[in-house]
């Protein structure tokens, strides 16, 4: 199979590829699109034989479950069965945008996308193509990231196209993603609810809303399935090795004594950090900027035929959080 691939305006999506994507979902097959987070792999989240397409063109185990993407509020309210007051004053205060929720599931909702658990993942993208999808296909769209599972995440049409051509349908090129990392997921099942994957709506903003929360970000012990995406302890990774160093510089000289070929990511405020040798990115030491160029670095020193990425690890912040937290995925073994 061939991927298809159609340039779509980020901002306006015309008409034509965005009825294209939608008749490919609509029949069962798979759309690559773009989010404001990062590129989602989506198919009809009502249509179980679509959605296990999924699984098999990532290689996604059966115990991770699917973030069903919607346009309206309404559009979530008819898959889940209990849309409790803290729903609305979140998806008032933070839809269209980067947080999803986990509530009890309706029968309507096939198991393949909840791996088989109580609860459906759901949010709304503030994306104009993602939202333009859903609305001309007419149905939810289960959709995780558009890349091969537990590697890194793609920013970029030419991501999605490295991983997934020729395993997928259609792709829709909108350009490079504005934020970078994967959304906040909250679960609200428990009293208080469970921040269960950090993202790039923090703590704070949540409880500013909605009162105390607590952090679970480890898989739950003794359950089959995730009760949400992004709990894998591997996870974001690339291909070449990642480690995680407080003091990068002695790191990186040690690697370099050894005889291995480094690339490095270091914060720009972080003084002296020019190595001979070694391929040095400096990123943003503003956190959401760090987080927009985050994947689309990591692409570029994995295809620099490296022995070993180096990363000077960001502030023990609330607002770095997130982004510790796919280091800290994309450092661990395999």
């Amino acid at each position: 199979m061939q991927t298809e691939v159609l340039i779509v305006d980020p901002q306006s999506p015309e008409t034509i590829p965005i009825a294209r994507a939608a008749e490919v979902l609509r029949r069962g097959g798979l759309v690559a699109f773009p989010t404001e987070t990062v590129y989602g792999l989506g198919a009809n989240a009502l249509d179980a034989a679509a959605v296990r397409r999924i699984f098999e063109a990532k290689g996604r185990p059966a115990n991770n479950p699917i973030i069903v993407h919607v346009a309206e509020v309404e559009q979530a309210r008819q898959l889940v069965a209990v849309w409790p007051l803290v729903g609305e004053r979140l998806a008032v205060r933070f839809w269209p945008g980067p947080l999803t929720l986990v509530l009890p599931r309706r029968d309507m909702v096939p198991d393949i996308v909840t791996a088989g658990g109580p609860t459906v993942a759901v949010r709304m993208p503030a994306h104009p193509v993602s939202l333009a999808l859903i609305r001309a296909a007419g149905l939810p769209i289960a959709a995780p990231s558009a890349n091969r599972s537990t590697q890194l995440s793609p920013t970029r049409a030419e991501h999605v196209l490295h991983a997934m051509q020729g395993r997928i349908d259609l792709l829709l090129d909108g350009g490079p993603t504005s934020g970078g990392l994967e959304s906040t997921v909250l679960d609200l099942t428990s009293a208080p609810p469970r921040l269960l994957r950090l993202g790039l709506i923090t703590r704070s903003e949540i409880e500013a809303i909605i009162g105390p929360i607590v952090v679970s970000s480890a898989p739950p012990t003794g359950e089959a399935s995730l009760p949400s995406p992004g709990m894998l302890p591997r996870h974001y990774a690339p291909r070449t090795p990642l480690e995680c160093a407080a003091d990068g510089s002695a790191r990186v000289k040690e690697l370099r004594e050894a005889g291995l070929r480094v690339g490095r990511l270091a914060l720009s405020d972080g003084g002296e950090i020019e190595l001979p040798g070694v391929t040095t990115v400096r990123m943003p030491a503003e956190p959401s900027a760090y987080a927009a160029q985050f994947y689309a670095t990591l692409h570029v020193l994995d295809a620099a035929g490296l022995d070993r990425i180096v990363v000077d690890l960001p502030p023990d912040h609330e607002e770095w959080l997130a982004i510790r937290d796919r280091l800290r995925r994309a450092s661990t073994p395999p």
